[in-house]
């Protein structure tokens, strides 16, 4: 069966990251809004942040349920090291790039930093530890 094929875990993955992200940023939306002008305000989002939030979220499970296939992650183990992997080549190094090029303070940074190691992290243990458990049955 195809990566694309199993898409609960992919679905799994996207909705979990969609919660995990909304709640990193519940905790550090404060913080976030002394930062930057764009995070201050008490508004609710509009409607249509969630699905873009999803589908972002699907995009990013996808891929990441394509690499552990074709890298040979075999279980939970194998999964957050991917995700840690995949965390430092793209986001962390984006995000350095945004502190130093763009004088994003390095506070703001780290948060979405954070956001980003979570939801990689958990987008891998989902779709790369469901492999392990596909092969024994």
């Amino acid at each position: 069966m195809s990566t694309l094929q199993r898409s609960w875990p992919i679905g799994a993955a996207a909705g979990a990251a969609v919660a995990a992200s909304g709640a990193w940023y519940a905790a550090f939306g404060r913080t976030l809004a002394q930062l930057d002008d764009a995070y201050a305000g008490d508004s609710a989002p509009p409607a249509w942040v969630l699905p873009v939030e999803l589908a972002r979220s699907t995009t990013v499970a996808a891929a990441v349920a394509v690499l552990a296939d074709r890298t040979g992650v075999a279980g939970p183990r194998d999964a957050v090291r991917l995700g840690v992997l995949l965390w430092g080549a793209f986001p962390a190094v984006l995000l350095t790039g945004s502190v130093v090029h763009e004088k994003v303070p390095w506070q703001q940074a780290a948060i979405h930093a954070g956001d980003w190691l979570a939801k990689l992290v958990l987008v891998s243990a989902i779709v790369g530890g469901t492999r392990r458990q596909r092969a024994r049955w």
